[in-house]
């Protein structure tokens, strides 16, 4: 029981082990501006995370790096410029609005305008088909009125 108890507890805990790891740097000024910085660079490689929340070989890097850079004296600036020359505006977590990101910025709102247009001209295009069948069936009931009217004759 004892053996099962500690199986359970390991693995439990070894999603913990595989966290990310911790850089720790000289001064707490420059923890705060590295911890600042991963929080603002999204990692490339997983869906919609900053480098500071994945465990992706390449965010591990881009962290090795951070640190690595804010020790060589480096300011956040520096840095975030550096990251947006290698690898393009997607790499910031909030990609500045400008000519290169407008569709990234517009595009949800594009599709959910295309979406409420479509709904609304399903909808409508619904309730006029049913509007000729309610029709037709009206019309139905008339003819079939006269012709037994008129077989009555």
């Amino acid at each position: 029981m004892l053996k099962l108890l500690l199986l359970a507890v390991l693995l439990v805990l070894s999603p913990l082990a595989a966290a990310v790891d911790a850089h720790q740097m000289a001064t707490p000024e420059l923890q705060n501006t590295y911890e600042s910085i991963n929080a603002e660079l999204r990692c490339l490689v997983c869906q919609n995370q900053t480098i500071a929340d994945s465990n992706a070989e390449l965010a591990r890097d881009l962290r090795r790096q951070v640190g690595e850079m804010l020790t060589q004296g480096k300011s956040k600036q520096d840095i975030i410029n550096f990251m947006t020359q290698r690898y393009g505006d997607f790499v910031l977590y909030k990609p500045p609005f400008k000519g290169k990101t407008t569709l990234l910025w517009l595009a949800p709102g594009l599709f959910l305008l295309s979406g409420v247009v479509t709904v609304f001209f399903v909808v409508r295009r619904r309730k006029t088909a049913a509007t000729r069948v309610s029709i037709n069936t009206e019309q139905q009931k008339k003819v079939s009125r006269l012709l037994d009217e008129g077989d009555g004759v």
